[in-house]
Protein backbone atom coordinates (compact mmCIF):
# COMPACT_ATOMS: atom_id res chain seq x y z
CA UNK A 1 0.00 0.00 0.00
CA UNK A 2 1.58 3.71 -0.85
CA UNK A 3 1.26 5.92 2.14
CA UNK A 4 -1.04 8.53 1.22
CA UNK A 5 1.41 11.19 1.99
CA UNK A 6 3.37 9.94 -1.19
CA UNK A 7 0.41 9.47 -3.64
CA UNK A 8 0.02 13.38 -2.55
CA UNK A 9 3.70 14.40 -3.35
CA UNK A 10 3.12 12.06 -6.77
CA UNK A 11 -0.23 14.17 -7.42
CA UNK A 12 1.65 17.35 -7.16
CA UNK A 13 4.78 16.61 -8.74
CA UNK A 14 2.88 15.68 -11.66
CA UNK A 15 0.43 18.97 -11.29
CA UNK A 16 3.77 21.44 -11.01
CA UNK A 17 5.07 19.32 -14.42
CA UNK A 18 2.04 19.12 -16.28
CA UNK A 19 1.27 22.70 -15.65
CA UNK A 20 5.14 23.72 -16.82
CA UNK A 21 4.23 21.89 -20.05
CA UNK A 22 1.23 24.00 -20.71
CA UNK A 23 3.31 27.33 -20.00
CA UNK A 24 5.64 26.17 -22.84
CA UNK A 25 2.66 25.90 -24.72
CA UNK A 26 1.20 29.23 -24.51
CA UNK A 27 4.66 30.53 -24.63
CA UNK A 28 5.20 29.17 -28.16
CA UNK A 29 1.35 30.02 -29.18
CA UNK A 30 2.01 34.21 -27.89
CA UNK A 31 5.31 33.93 -29.75
CA UNK A 32 3.97 32.26 -33.36
CA UNK A 33 1.09 34.77 -32.95
CA UNK A 34 2.60 37.99 -32.34
CA UNK A 35 6.32 37.53 -32.71
CA UNK A 36 8.38 35.42 -34.65
CA UNK A 37 7.28 32.39 -37.47
CA UNK A 38 8.02 28.76 -36.91
CA UNK A 39 11.07 28.96 -39.24
CA UNK A 40 13.11 32.04 -37.07
CA UNK A 41 15.91 30.55 -35.19
CA UNK A 42 14.79 32.39 -32.36
CA UNK A 43 11.31 30.34 -32.32
CA UNK A 44 13.77 27.19 -32.32
CA UNK A 45 15.98 28.24 -29.95
CA UNK A 46 13.51 28.98 -27.19
CA UNK A 47 11.49 25.69 -28.24
CA UNK A 48 14.35 23.83 -27.70
CA UNK A 49 15.83 25.59 -24.82
CA UNK A 50 12.15 25.08 -22.79
CA UNK A 51 11.78 21.23 -23.89
CA UNK A 52 15.12 20.20 -23.23
CA UNK A 53 14.40 22.68 -19.65
CA UNK A 54 10.96 20.25 -18.72
CA UNK A 55 12.62 16.78 -19.86
CA UNK A 56 15.04 17.53 -17.14
CA UNK A 57 12.50 18.22 -14.82
CA UNK A 58 11.03 15.37 -15.47
CA UNK A 59 13.76 13.28 -15.30
CA UNK A 60 14.90 14.82 -11.95
CA UNK A 61 11.39 13.69 -10.68
CA UNK A 62 11.78 10.27 -12.31
CA UNK A 63 15.17 9.71 -10.13
CA UNK A 64 13.20 11.24 -6.69
CA UNK A 65 10.39 8.63 -7.70
CA UNK A 66 7.40 11.44 -7.56
CA UNK A 67 6.87 10.17 -11.24
CA UNK A 68 6.93 7.51 -12.81
CA UNK A 69 8.89 7.30 -16.50
CA UNK A 70 6.23 6.56 -18.32
CA UNK A 71 4.22 9.23 -17.01
CA UNK A 72 7.05 11.94 -17.58
CA UNK A 73 7.48 10.40 -21.45
CA UNK A 74 3.52 10.59 -21.93
CA UNK A 75 3.64 14.54 -21.00
CA UNK A 76 6.33 15.48 -23.45
CA UNK A 77 4.80 13.11 -26.41
CA UNK A 78 1.43 15.09 -25.31
CA UNK A 79 3.11 18.69 -25.88
CA UNK A 80 5.15 18.23 -28.43
CA UNK A 81 1.37 16.54 -30.13
CA UNK A 82 0.21 19.53 -29.34
CA UNK A 83 2.90 21.70 -30.51
CA UNK A 84 3.26 19.85 -33.92
CA UNK A 85 -0.72 20.98 -34.28
CA UNK A 86 0.48 24.69 -33.01
CA UNK A 87 3.10 24.66 -36.63
CA UNK A 88 0.71 23.16 -38.60
CA UNK A 89 -1.76 25.46 -38.22
CA UNK A 90 0.76 28.81 -38.19
CA UNK A 91 2.04 26.84 -41.70
CA UNK A 92 -1.49 26.99 -43.20
CA UNK A 93 -2.26 30.77 -42.21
Amino acid sequence: MIPEVAVNDTEKAYALLKADADKILKLIKVQMDNLTMPQCPLYEEVLDTQMYGLSREIDFAVRLNLIEDEDGKKLLESLERQLNLLHEAAQQT
